[in-house]
Order: structure tokens, then sequence, then C-alpha cells
């Protein structure tokens, strides 16, 4: 809720958070610099300081969850993931690529890092993660149940 609308009030929004919305949108679609948005949208640092904000608040993950929410609802099911399906891929990584997300994967002979998804019966995303290639699905997935949040 904008603070204009909030009991203690506050100044009026000069943009709506729909235009501000799609920006994000945008920005994440087309892998753009937030100073490469066009004209049409507001302003960049208004953009990207939303969007580090609603990044710190969890926002996006909400607004994930709720989705997937509904989807699982409209097609009859239970409205939380029971089971999921780990996959993972290993990226070669530049040299300039440091720390724990880099190693080298002996069996495939990459150098870099894997990524790790999981998805949900509906293939609706759960979880993203980044660790080294040389570390197993088994592995990423106990990392991840132990610093799950409960939901």
């Amino acid at each position: 809720m904008p603070d204009c609308q909030t009991r203690t009030g506050g100044r009026p929004e000069r943009h709506h958070r729909r235009d501000i919305f799609d920006a994000i949108r945008y920005v994440t679609d087309n892998a753009c610099k937030w100073r490469a948005l066009p004209a049409d949208f507001p302003p960049y640092q208004t953009m990207f300081g939303f969007f580090s904000r609603w990044t710190r608040a969890g926002v996006f993950n909400r607004v994930r969850d709720e989705l997937g929410r509904a989807i699982r609802l409209r097609a009859g099911r239970c409205p939380n993931p029971v089971a999921g399906v780990i996959d993972s891929r290993s990226v070669r990584a530049a040299a300039t690529v440091t720390g724990r997300s880099r190693s080298y994967d002996a069996g495939k002979k990459v150098p870099g890092s894997k990524r790790h998804l999981v998805v949900d019966t509906f293939g609706l995303l759960m979880m993203v993660m980044v660790t080294a290639t040389g570390q197993p699905d088994r592995d990423a997935a106990r990392e991840r149940r132990r610093t799950a949040k409960p939901t």
C-alpha cells in the first residue's frame, strides 16, 4: 500500500506501482541494464530503488509462492508443494569468477559453477541455488533443507 494511503499519511507517489512492476519485469525479461530502460518507464534510479527494497522485503518470493498456490488450487491439488524434482547443470565460468561457487567437475571436465533447480510436480520453480561444480545434487539438496525457512 502506498504511504499516502496509510493512517499516518505521506506524500502521494509520483509513479504508479504497475509501471514500477512492469519496468522490473522488463529488465528481468530483456536482461538489460537499469539505465537502458525505455523512456516510457519512470527514471531508472526510482525503479532500482523499488527493486532493492522489494527484494530485501521478500516481495518477489511471496508473489512467486502465491501464484504457485493459486495454480495448484485451480488444478485441485494441495496449495503447498509436497514433492519436488532437483536437477543441475554445470556451467563454464569466466576466469574472473572466484570464490566458493567455482571448482572443477572432473566427470564433465568443466571448470565453473553448477546451477541447481528444484521444481514441483507442475514444473513451477521452488528454488534456485548456485554451488561449486564438484558438488553433487544430493549435497545441494541437503544444504537447501538445512537453510530452508519454514513456511
